[in-house]
């Protein structure tokens, strides 16, 4: 439980409970609702009332904010923004975007503008009111601060937050979400601030980044036996945020002149987001308020004039608030055109939900009343299938299909995937059951590939196969075979298996990777090939050389993340050498070389070297003899890519990067750490790294 100022009075408990009397009282309440699965019958309790005068005490607002800052200090009162209610709200949740644009808070996530920004909203909170601040998080320069006036602060509790980079690797925090979850009374509550990847025409990154925040974050519970929860496992969820979705098929006059005809109906028509909503490419279930405001991106800072650079975006909707949940009523959806300090103009929205406590205790009682019957009675279900096979899993490819259960007992039923002896969880890594435990009906098997399984799964030390034990609470327990073929990749190969083989990697027998595997780790080179290994591995290369070709001047390459579709298709193309030249945007090549360099089981600079590489970083012809004693395949990489980096920053004028962006972004991949890596040490590689930057770049 948050720390709390306990000040509801003794008339507000009176009303809370008359109103629950009032709803256990109510005949009409309980309707057993029966759902029918084929030809299976499942039992469903749910509440109906009749009568709504249990709302009115357990309506709480929320007032939600958006505004990015374009790296701005406060220059100007919030107040306008913040308190342009009437009432105060019950709870603030104010989300910012692009807080910082200094390297300092893009590589080290250290800002004095946090500080800045949290103090000028605490100054515009309602006047009215006293506020508790509940939590704050940020990412980079995303950040989220959740207040809550304080005579409601102990009812929340379960507060956790968690964050996600999206941008470059799919990881970066330049470009990402925030989050906070929370429970009030009885009702969980999820809030996302998220700043998704820029340009009109990244509309389908924007749905790929969206979709990334959704799988990857996730709350940790404070039972670790329990699942980590979603975002989509919340009774609301409020987003909020840049989500970046521009007008299309406009130019930038015809544009202006539906705004200065203030016809937004006509231009919100136009509307990315709107379009990628209805087709359910995003947001599916969300709701938007409607917009009668003019759009909030992009203008002249320090005033109310559209762009006027030699860019002149054409205006847009960027900043947005969308909800997902039952009962929610919107009180006011706008922008607020007085603040003038950012190119962007902030977006409130105050909607108010009702709070099902009564409707929570009239079921709980219901549940104890059936308890009875429950007891007497066995569960049981039957199972759609009892095996599953997955054909083809590829890497970083996510494979699903769905377990249904059909309750053909006479209650309802609750299951759980339940360790095997001796084994550390329900599954291997590579598998996951969604959700798996709960009384639900269908049930996700999802088969992923990543870092961390791809390893023994090429090498096949590991294969796709698993048995699943599903226990009944109260029942018997039933076992799914879970079966497939992996498709072995160079992601996740070692660096001396890949320079052994001179064919691409699918055309190769598993007894084949198998030999190269033990060779590798006996240190016997001559085991399986008597040809003469490779420099480097041929895959490296092909990224490498795409680069060197069409990439040197390429704007912000290795800093805006490529497509994950492209992706897929440049893995495919160095698995199995078709075709010869790499697909996808210079930025989706960029993006899967470095993929492959996160993906070895071993870095470019063995984990035996790492301590040594720390100690002696500041010393650049240490740093070279280091890199002499590597082995020889390490060794050619190492040069190879550091090479490579240099030719790039002799094009710094054009593709804007420097020695500092490609220190920072490679280190971490050429010497990682064997255990996790602090802040000390990832400024300790990224000084080892300048060396070989530096060197012969003139």
């Amino acid at each position: 439980m948050c720390s709390a100022i306990k000040d509801s009075t003794e008339e507000e408990e009176e009303k809370r409970s008359h109103s629950v009397a009032k709803t256990e009282t109510n005949p009409h309440i309980l309707q057993n609702k029966l759902k029918i699965v084929g030809k299976q019958t499942v039992a469903l309790y749910s509440l109906s009332f009749v009568s709504t005068s249990y709302f009115s005490p357990f309506c709480f607002s929320f007032f939600l904010g958006t505004y990015n800052v374009n790296g701005q200090t406060p220059k100007e009162s919030l107040h306008p923004w913040l308190s342009c209610t009437l009432n105060p709200p019950d709870m603030y949740c104010i989300g910012f975007q692009e807080l910082d644009l200094s390297k300092e808070a893009f590589f080290f996530n250290d800002t004095p503008k946090e500080l800045e920004w949290t103090k000028a909203v605490s100054e515009a909170l309602h006047p009215d009111a006293k506020y508790a601040l509940v939590k704050l998080v940020r990412l980079v320069g995303i950040m989220l601060i959740f207040y809550v006036k304080k005579e409601h602060a102990e009812f929340i509790s379960d507060v956790e937050a968690e964050t996600v980079g999206t941008g470059i690797m799919g990881r970066m925090g330049n470009k990402g979400a925030v989050a906070v979850r929370f429970r009030f009374h009885n009702s969980d509550i999820c809030v996302v601030n998220s700043h998704l990847a820029a340009h009109i025409e990244e509309y389908e990154r924007r749905n790929q980044d969206y979709k990334e925040i959704c799988s990857r974050l996730q709350f940790r519970q404070l039972d670790p036996s329990q699942p980590p929860l979603t975002i989509m496992k919340h009774d609301v969820i409020l987003w909020i945020g840049d989500l970046n979705y521009r007008i299309s098929e406009l130019d930038v006059s015809n544009v202006k002149e539906l705004i200065g005809k203030k016809d937004f109906e006509t231009l919100y028509s136009y509307d990315q987001l709107k379009r990628q909503i209805n087709e359910e490419a995003v947001f599916v279930g969300f709701v938007e308020g409607d917009i009668a405001f003019q759009p909030t991106y992009k203008y002249d800072t320090g005033s109310d004039k559209w762009d006027t650079s030699e860019k002149c975006r054409v205006p847009a909707w960027c900043d947005r608030i969308l909800w997902r949940g039952k009962n929610i009523v919107q009180q006011h959806y706008q922008s607020h055109m007085a603040l003038k300090t950012s190119d962007h103009k902030p977006v409130s929205s105050l909607i108010k939900r009702v709070n099902p406590e009564a409707y929570k205790k009239t079921f709980e009682e219901i549940v104890r009343n059936i308890d009875k019957m429950e007891n007497e009675c066995i569960p049981s279900v039957t199972l759609s299938k009892r095996e599953f096979h997955f054909k083809d899993v590829k890497y970083m490819q996510h494979h699903a299909q769905t377990l249904s259960l059909f309750n053909d007992g006479q209650v309802p039923c609750q299951f759980e995937f339940i360790q095997k002896p001796n084994e550390p969880t329900y599954c291997k890594p590579w598998l996951t059951a969604n959700p798996p435990k709960g009384g639900s009906v269908d049930i996700e098997l999802e088969v992923f590939v990543n870092r961390s399984t791809a390893p023994e799964l090429n090498s096949g030390k590991e294969q796709i196969e698993d048995i699943l034990v599903l226990h009944l609470e109260r029942g018997k327990d039933y076992f799914i075979s879970v079966i497939g073929n992996y498709l072995p990749s160079c992601y996740g190969s070692s660096i001396h298996s890949l320079c052994q083989l001179r064919e691409p990697i699918q055309d190769m027998s598993q007894e084949t990777l198998r030999e190269v595997v033990s060779a590798n780790m006996s240190g016997d080179e001559n085991a399986v090939n008597t040809e003469k290994p490779l420099d480097i591995p041929k895959e490296l290369w092909m990224m490498v050389d795409h680069l060197f070709r069409n990439a040197l001047k390429q704007e912000d390459i290795f800093q805006q993340p490529g497509l994950r579709s492209e992706f897929a298709e440049i893995r495919d193309c160095l698995d199995t050498g078709i075709p010869d030249s790499l697909p996808g945007s210079n930025h989706s090549v960029a993006e899967a070389l470095l993929l492959f360099l996160d993906a070895l089981p071993e870095p470019v600079v063995p984990y035996s070297f790492y301590q040594q590489c720390l100690e002696i970083c500041s010393n650049a012809s240490q740093c070279e003899k280091v890199i002499s004693m590597l082995p020889q395949c390490h060794k050619n990489v190492f040069n190879y890519l550091a090479a490579f980096l240099r030719e790039l920053l002799k094009n710094s004028a054009s593709n804007r990067l420097d020695v500092n962006i490609l220190a920072t972004i490679f280190a971490s991949l050429l010497l990682r750490s064997p255990t996790k890596q602090d802040l000390a040490e990832k400024r300790k590689t990224q000084e080892f790294f300048q060396h070989f930057l530096a060197q012969g770049s003139s």
